[in-house]
């Protein structure tokens, strides 16, 4: 399905008035636009969108497809993907590269999600499609969709009171799995994944053989028990706004969603959404299909997702339930706009320290320490921009890796550090993608003790260019925690003076500083070796 629209994916009002004629600012705005696209490889289709990004930030939607290929029925049922759907995925893509190179695309981001990560020929799949498109298709994990998706959904509901001051749920319901977002005063609080997928419960627990009625009730009782797993870390019962997002929500908001405020939201009362499931939940596929014009891949999953938008909605406070035409497509757009203009998305950034400090409490490390580490680092990682010349995305992985660096003492105080990489490894950061997680806990793991070495497998298998990134942050990370130590307590006091082949670290306030330099003699040397600079610690 191809349609073409002329909607902003998002806006952006100019900061400055001009004195140009707007005939004249419209003719350098487009002159100056670059095109974007965003590919998502789901459970149940390909899809693509391509806009434009203006140079004052804006974002105009030029095409959107979507076309169905069930390659989370391959996954789900059979735990691979079967050569017909990789056929058939290939004539998509090949579709979607001609169109990309008849609009000149300059930046694309390829994404796969649950049927990919989970098919045991996942790479067949995604050597194919490089050699099919020429991209190289990233598989994300489910702490990325949510980034994505929240990243979206919080351009839409923009404005919305109802969603901004309130407790604030978003819901995703995919085809492998169900995204829930909490987020508390307009910033992200908690992330949360479940293995509910229209498609993979499809899959599971119905048969071609039993009643509506019968599914139905299968259906309730497998979501019931899932949901009720994951209660305990989720507090829905505390939830008062709720957003959902998705194909099968938009369907909702077509049928029986108010129209809001904004042009992006619809409104659906409990009990108009109620009497929609009882509707359709007594339906067979084909009869979902003629009844409502759909077709019957989105016919067949309509069911297991409005049962699963309806447990979620009746656990919650929320009087009613918020539709938002955004998805992960918008986040991923709005996100190679950011890299276009050189933005960055603070309140995602804020979520994923809120992250990174919940699970550094929950393997109780000291937060004070944790705190001076982290923004050590950060000051160090900007005086040293000119030697380093490091993304600004490493500016946030090395404020992480001080957050977390001791968190294998949990674990034991013997060989922390292994500790450290090891859990960090493990866990999910939400906002981070499974490389940069690498990167974290790699940088945490070389705080302390001997640098990387060719006998670290883990850090050997990493590309060279990462192997590089982690030697920069690693050595940058031990000065930090080398000056913590001691008596220093505010970070922000220090002073960096550079002489020659030396980084000067000037300390106010403090007379006494022999705890503090050696602990630098023992650490500095990486940074010495990395940056040919060498380190010393003085009173001011």
């Amino acid at each position: 399905m191809t349609g073409r629209t002329s909607d902003d994916v998002s806006m952006k009002a100019p900061t400055e008035e001009s004195a140009m004629p707007s005939s004249d600012k419209e003719k350098v705005a487009r002159d100056s636009a670059r095109t974007v696209a965003a590919i998502d490889v789901g459970s149940n289709s390909l899809r693509m969108v391509i806009a434009e990004v203006l140079a004052e930030g804006s974002v105009h939607g030029l095409e959107t497809l979507q076309r169905a290929v069930r390659l989370g029925q391959d996954t789900f049922r059979r735990g691979r993907l079967g050569g017909e759907t990789l056929r058939a995925a290939m004539a998509i893509l090949r579709d979607y590269k001609h169109l990309l190179d008849l609009y000149r695309v300059e930046r694309v981001r390829a994404v796969a999600t649950s049927a990919i990560r989970e098919a045991r020929n996942a790479d067949t799949f995604l050597d194919r499609a490089y050699m099919t498109t020429g991209l190289n298709f990233e598989v994300i994990d489910t702490s990325e969709e949510s980034r994505l998706t929240v990243s979206a959904v919080r351009q839409a509901v923009a404005g919305a009171i109802e969603v901004g001051r309130q407790k604030t749920l978003i819901v995703d319901v995919g085809g492998g799995s169900t995204l829930l977002t909490l987020l508390e005063n307009g910033e992200i609080a908690t992330a949360q994944s479940l293995r509910l997928g229209s498609v993979r419960m499809l899959e599971m627990l119905t048969s071609s053989e039993d009643p509506p009625e019968r599914t139905a009730e299968l259906l309730r009782h497998h979501i019931a028990n899932v949901i009720g797993a994951a209660r305990g870390s989720l507090p829905l019962k505390t939830v008062e706004a709720l957003v959902a997002v998705g194909g099968d929500a938009r369907f909702t908001a077509r049928e029986i969603g108010k129209s809001t405020a904004s042009a992006n939201l619809w409104a659906v009362s409990r009990k108009e959404f109620d009497k929609l499931v009882e509707r359709c939940d007594r339906r067979s596929e084909e009869e979902l299909s003629r009844e409502y014009g759909l077709p019957y891949a989105e016919a067949e999953t309509l069911t297991p997702a409005l049962l699963v938008y309806q447990k979620i909605f009746h656990l919650t406070r929320a009087k009613q339930m918020i539709v938002s035409c955004a998805s992960m497509r918008d986040g991923l757009v709005l996100e190679l706009a950011r890299q276009v203009t050189g933005e960055e998305d603070t309140a995602i950034i804020e979520g994923v320290i809120h992250s990174t400090m919940a699970i550094a409490e929950k393997y109780r490390v000291d937060p004070d320490h944790a705190q001076q580490v982290s923004d050590l680092s950060v000051r160090l990682f900007d005086e040293m921009q000119a030697d380093h010349r490091l993304l600004p995305r490493y500016r946030l992985l090395i404020r992480l890796a001080g957050l977390l660096h001791e968190v294998g003492g949990f674990v034991s105080s013997r060989s922390h550090h292994k500790h450290s990489y090891y859990l960090i490894a493990n866990s999910e950061i939400f906002g981070l993608n499974r490389i940069e997680t690498e990167i974290v806990a790699h940088v945490a793991r070389y705080h302390r003790r001997s640098g990387p070495k060719p006998s670290h497998i883990e850090y050997m298998s990493l590309p060279r260019e990462l192997r590089v990134v982690v030697s920069k942050l690693s050595a940058i990370l031990r000065v930090a925690d080398g000056v913590a130590r001691g008596q220093i307590r505010n970070m922000a006091d220090l002073h960096f003076r550079r002489m020659d082949d030396e980084l000067l670290i000037l300390v106010p306030g403090v007379t006494d500083l022999i705890l503090e330099q050696r602990a630098l003699r023992l650490k500095g040397d990486m940074f010495d070796d990395v940056f040919g600079t060498r380190i010393r610690l003085e009173e001011a």
